[in-house]
């Protein structure tokens, strides 16, 4: 394991980087994998990009939407507009792709090791890809997740269903009323995706968050590779921090970071850390 902090800029030795990340993958007795945004946008999902423009042109021209992180937040004027939006964004962050190939790629890089991921990403591609879903804690929610829209009960439901009846139904950007989704006793829904004090954590939730406290105690003392993938600085403390913590305090912990834009510790200390900001696929593949 190393034992520096150092930045990897060049672009002329992938097959060199590659090479270096599976010895590393192959010493470590445990594999913690933290992922952002970032991650999936290298994957190719871009909530600004040509697809989104090509497939929310309507909504682009008629609300001035411009990505579709902001289009959580319109202040649509009718619930049959704004859920008609919603399933449209649903479709196209969560099942429009299915698993990714970077992400496949990510679990055959880590296949066979002692692994676990925590993730803000809210798209499900871990799961998707085939990592156990009892060694993924998503966070921040999940976007095949509707909630009661006041909190509680503390239940979640499942909204492909809803998504493929509603897609077809759309028309100038609004679904028919009786689309609109409610829970079964006929409550609103929202999201299952953090924005507010109404996000529910779950039962599920609350396990997988101990599963990830649980490994990080067992990993702590034992050879600890930290894989980071695309994470910035929106919600920092989830996993930006805290790795750079274990990597600081954990005496046989190695984090790598990938992460063009932000590559540098953000904490004093960090006494083993390597970042790549190079492409993620270059490394990965």
């Amino acid at each position: 394991m190393f034992s520096s902090t150092k930045t990897v800029t060049s672009t002329s030795s992938f097959s060199e980087h590659k090479e270096w990340l599976g010895e590393q993958i192959a010493e470590a007795d445990y594999v913690l994998i933290g992922a952002g945004a970032g991650l999936t946008t290298a994957a190719g999902i871009d909530y600004a990009g040509e697809d989104f423009r090509r497939e929310f042109r309507e909504w682009i021209d008629r609300y001035g939407i411009t990505d579709l992180y902001s289009a959580g937040f319109y202040p649509f004027k009718t619930d049959e507009e704004r859920w008609a939006m919603w399933a449209k964004h649903i479709w196209f962050s969560r099942y429009r792709t299915g698993a990714l190939p970077l992400y496949k790629e990510l679990l055959k890089r880590v296949d066979g090791k002692d692994y676990f991921v925590i993730t803000t990403n809210v798209d499900g591609q871990f799961e998707m890809a085939g990592f156990d879903a009892e060694r993924i804690f998503a966070t921040q929610g999940d976007y095949c997740y509707f909630q009661p829209a006041s909190g509680a009960p503390k239940e979640l439901y499942h909204n492909r269903e809803w998504v493929e009846r509603a897609l077809p139904a759309i028309r100038n950007c609004r679904i028919p009323t009786e689309l609109i989704p409610h829970t079964p006793d006929g409550q609103p829904v929202s999201m299952n995706l953090r924005c507010d004090d109404t996000f529910v954590e779950d039962e599920h939730w609350h396990r997988q968050a101990q599963r990830y406290s649980d490994f990080v105690r067992t990993a702590s003392d034992k050879r600890l590779l930290l894989l980071e993938f695309g994470v910035g600085f929106n919600t920092p403390v989830i996993i930006r921090f805290p790795f750079e913590q274990m990597a600081t305090h954990f005496p046989d912990a190695t984090l790598v970071r990938f992460n063009r834009d932000y590559p540098q510790p953000s904490l004093q200390g960090v006494k083993s850390l390597i970042a790549f900001t190079e492409d993620i696929n270059r490394i990965i593949w």
